[in-house]
């Protein structure tokens, strides 16, 4: 496969932290040493006010470019909740990574899906084959009744 793609789902965190500009930045330049990761820009950090009539009232989305992907965080800071994404084409401690950011945000509860992404992009040649093989079906022409 190319790589995990570890998405959290953080509920009831702490309101303060979801909005300090200041705290998602430091997360965010610790973050890739923690997980074995090389960072290849400074996080970039954007609030945004939200949109009136939607369910969106504002918070911040931050991201950090790492050499082998990016880890990007959103924030509702009314909703208190916080999702974040951490991809990389490489393994890494998926466990380390919900205890940190759980942590960060001092979170109630986190949800967490891990995606294995391009299982078929050709690193190793011979295992992507494989896979290849055992999941994609022959189709046969259709020769009517």
């Amino acid at each position: 496969m190319f790589g995990p793609h570890l998405t959290i789902d953080l509920y009831g965190c702490d309101a303060k932290l979801l909005k300090d500009t200041s705290h998602l930045f430091r997360i965010l330049d610790e973050m890739p040493s923690l997980l074995n990761m090389k960072k290849i820009s400074a996080p970039q950090i954007l609030p945004y006010e939200g949109s009136a009539g939607t369910f969106d009232k504002g918070g911040i989305s931050a991201f950090v470019i790492i050499a082998t992907s990016h880890i990007s965080i959103h924030t509702f800071v009314r909703q208190r909740y916080a999702s974040v994404d951490i991809f990389s084409c490489k393994a890494f401690d998926t466990d380390k990574a919900v205890r940190y950011i759980s942590e960060k945000f001092k979170a109630k509860k986190a949800e967490t899906n891990l995606l294995s992404r391009g299982k078929e992009f050709p690193k190793e040649v011979g295992r992507a084959k494989a896979i290849v093989v055992r999941e994609r079906k022959e189709i046969k022409p259709y020769r009517g009744r």
